[in-house]
């Protein structure tokens, strides 16, 4: 079945011609000229990932992306900006994006970094040096026993296998995994459950990467 993807961008020459590049790579493609529109569309379909633009004529991507996860929607976020300062960049990847483009871009840079953010969506086994973890059934085995996570440190372990070899950001985690309760964990839990996670995993695995986040190594 082909990914749906949702195009959020007010240049009405930029908006038709992402549509028509997405469409010819086989993508199913909605696309919305405001954050009203694309909210709307976000009520009543389903998306695979959103495309979405920082400057919109009714506000900033921003906001709508964090309106997003804190609503615990987890559907990939790839921001298309003409901003790439990096603290444009880091404004993006607090909010909860996965991933930024900066205009003019490449057709071929950006359906790369699609691909790639589709990839991680959808990547459920994760076997690799006596580690197996299958993200469907929330299965996860060290030689060949079955280790016990919690739900928040399984969270925690999905996030970092799907990024596996990339750099987390702590801010990304926070924004992302929530405890029993439904209740975002605050900063000082994340590293407690961090350190529980790497105990039954494996301290190697996981890599901090000092003021940043964490790294999965194999």
């Amino acid at each position: 079945m082909a990914a749906r993807i949702l195009i959020t961008e007010d240049d009405l020459i930029l908006r038709e011609g992402l549509c028509a590049l997405l469409t010819q790579e086989g993508y199913h493609v909605r696309t919305a000229a405001d954050l009203r529109s694309a909210k709307a569309l976000l009520t009543q379909e389903r998306f695979d990932l959103i495309l979405l633009d920082q400057r919109l004529p009714d506000g900033v991507g921003t906001d709508l992306c964090r309106t997003l996860r804190s609503e615990g929607v987890d559907t990939p976020v790839l921001f298309l900006t003409a901003c790439d300062e990096e603290t444009d960049v880091v404004r993006g990847l607090d909010a909860g994006a996965d991933d930024y483009v900066a205009k003019p871009f490449r057709s071929q840079e950006l359906l790369s970094r699609i691909r790639a953010l589709l990839r991680r969506t959808n990547f459920a086994i994760y076997a690799e040096n006596g580690i197996y973890a299958d993200l469907n059934s929330m299965t996860v085995r060290r030689d060949g026993s079955p280790l016990f996570l919690t739900p928040t440190e399984f969270q925690i372990l999905a996030a970092l296998l799907r990024s596996a070899g990339m750099i987390v950001p702590r801010e990304t985690l926070l924004h992302r995994i929530w405890d029993c309760g439904g209740e975002f964990i605050e900063d000082n839990t994340l590293s407690v459950h961090v350190s529980r996670l790497r105990e039954k995993i494996g301290a190697a695995h996981i890599v901090t990467v000092r003021g940043v986040g964490y790294r999965w190594e194999k």
